[in-house]
C-alpha cells in the first residue's frame, strides 16, 4: 500500500506533497528535520491522504498534484478538509 499525503506547515502554513509506503515513520522523518526539503518548516501536520494499491498509481497521483493543474485540484479537495494551524 502507498499513500500520497499533503502535509501543512504550522509554521508556515505552506503544503507539501509527498508520496511514501510508510506514512507514520514519514511523517516522523519529516517533523525531525530528516527530510531536507522540509528541514526548516517543521512541525507539519497530515492534512489529506490518498492510498493506493501500488507505487506507480501513487507516484503519478503526487506528480500530479505537483502540476499547475493538480495544484488547483488539490486546493479544490483540501476545502473539504480545513484545518488551522
Amino acid at each position: 500500500m502507498y499513500t500520497v499525503y499533503v502535509l501543512k506547515s504550522i509554521k508556515d502554513g505552506k503544503t507539501y506533497v509527498g508520496c511514501t509506503h510508510n506514512l507514520t515513520n514519514r511523517i516522523k522523518e519529516h517533523n525531525g528535520g530528516e527530510v531536507k526539503s522540509t528541514k526548516s518548516r517543521s512541525p507539519f501536520v497530515l492534512w489529506y491522504k490518498e492510498e493506493f494499491a501500488n507505487k506507480y498509481e501513487a507516484f503519478n497521483r503526487e506528480k500530479h498534484f505537483k502540476t499547475a493543474w493538480g495544484r488547483r485540484q488539490l486546493r479544490k479537495i483540501l476545502n473539504h478538509f480545513p484545518i488551522s494551524p
